[in-house]
């Protein structure tokens, strides 16, 4: 197979495969299969409720067709999976939804074909979980009659700056042939380059310490934040002056949610258990910035209780329930942790955040945001997101929400020191 003559399908049309299908449909023949038939309906329609690809990238991408039936992967040959890869209740890697889009590329997998998966994934999974999969339902055999390839996404949600074509892309094959094929279909679309590995278990691996990294170093922060919060020390003045030297990491502390950086670390810790090596500094720095939730409402209720303001029965306001600024991802948001650990001292919270769909809402977290928080009503304000709304309101208008003793927390250094009550 020459890379010309690909027929490329893209399986899952969340905030990694549109995109790539967008931008692959601008140059040739593509095929966007999602299961969820209002979600094909929408991008139809040239919308994007995620917010990742705007109207008028839909209408460049004029190769780009859109289909829930699976009967019409049938007519391509090379697949690319972009299916979400979350942990379960026990933070453990759910397959699920990686399996079943195996088991629906099985049923059309003919001789020649290559899957190409970009869902993270603990390193093997492509060969030990998916690769099993294609053959049962297929009938076919693996580096035989079809192959894969694996290319980890890169996507940051919200993100207008880095976009899958100016960001690197790591590809891999099955065989060295598959391998080049594979890395000359991305670097079609990837202005930035490509860089192919050795093989697809470690291109499994590049991905799943990206993130693993990115999470210990922000454990460490947050640890430092506990730290100086105790000594009477404002954390963003150290870590401004410490980063005044050149090699110092620019980190800054606070709740670690999406699906990557709190997600992927649990796929690689879950394959070093299955081979009898208990991961020390990647479990500890996933225990600690998963108490941070806890944490911010514990100095909150301190600082409520110094000021003599009654917390049962008090109403505080949490502004940003989306797990980063400036985008509507709902996934894996920790801001959740706050809203219930607040319940438990029996507070009555009202959450607001412009960017969230109300229903995805309820249906995720069993919330209903506000849609105007009222003014002078609450006890305590929680700045959790920086929206970009948010620091457009500035002090005085947040400030104006609460009544006339009340508490504002700054977690996202939105404010300045002067202007807030509390800073992580």
């Amino acid at each position: 197979m020459q890379v010309e003559d690909v027929k490329l399908a893209v399986v899952g049309l969340g905030y990694v495969g549109l995109p790539l299908a967008v931008e692959f449909g601008k140059k040739r023949w593509v095929l966007g299969f999602d299961i969820n038939a209002r979600r094909i309906a929408e991008l139809k329609e040239g919308k994007d409720h995620t917010l990742e690809v705007e109207p008028e990238e839909l209408a460049q991408a004029t190769q780009l067709r859109f289909t829930h039936e699976a009967v019409e992967l049938a007519e391509a040959d090379v697949f690319i999976v972009t299916v979400p890869t979350p942990i379960d209740e026990y933070k453990q890697p759910d397959l699920t939804p990686l399996i079943r889009a195996s088991e629906t590329i099985g049923k059309v997998l003919k001789r020649g074909d290559i899957v190409i998966y970009e869902s993270t994934v603990f390193p093997g999974a492509t060969e030990e979980v998916c690769v099993p999969v294609l053959e049962r339902v297929s009938g076919l055999r693996f580096n035989e009659d079809f192959y894969a390839g694996y290319s980890p996404e890169r996507i940051n949600p919200g993100d207008k700056t880095h976009r899958v074509a100016n960001i690197k892309k790591v590809t891999s094959g099955s065989t060295p042939e598959v391998a080049d094929l594979v890395d000359a279909l991305y670097a079609q679309i990837i202005t930035a380059g490509t860089h192919k590995a050795p093989s697809i278990r470690v291109a499994e691996a590049a991905k799943v310490i990206e993130n693993t990294q990115r999470d210990v170093n922000i454990a460490l922060i947050n640890e430092l934040a506990l730290i100086f919060n105790k000594l009477g020390i404002d954390t963003l003045s150290v870590l401004e002056a410490a980063g005044t030297k050149w090699n110092f990491l620019p980190f800054r502390p606070g709740l670690v949610g999406g699906h990557c950086i709190g997600v992927d670390p649990y796929y690689l810790t879950h394959k070093a258990q299955s081979i009898g090596y208990h991961p020390e500094i990647i479990l500890a720095g996933r225990r600690l910035n998963d108490s941070m939730g806890g944490y911010v409402v514990s100095q909150l209720v301190k600082a409520m209780t110094k000021r003599c303001i009654q917390v049962q029965g008090s109403k505080v306001l949490v502004m940003g329930l989306t797990f980063k600024e400036n985008c509507p991802d709902l996934r894996n948001t920790r801001v959740v942790d706050i809203v219930r650990e607040l319940g438990e001292y029996n507070i009555d919270v009202d959450v607001y955040d412009p960017w969230v769909d109300t229903a995805e809402a309820v249906q995720e977290y069993g919330i209903t945001p506000v849609k105007a928080p009222a003014q002078g009503a609450y006890d305590a304000i929680i700045l959790a997101v920086a929206h970009q709304q948010f620091a457009q309101m500035g002090a005085a208008a947040i400030r104006a929400l609460g009544k006339p003793e009340h508490v504002l927390y700054d977690l996202k250094y939105v404010l300045s020191q002067e202007e807030s009550d509390l800073r992580l």
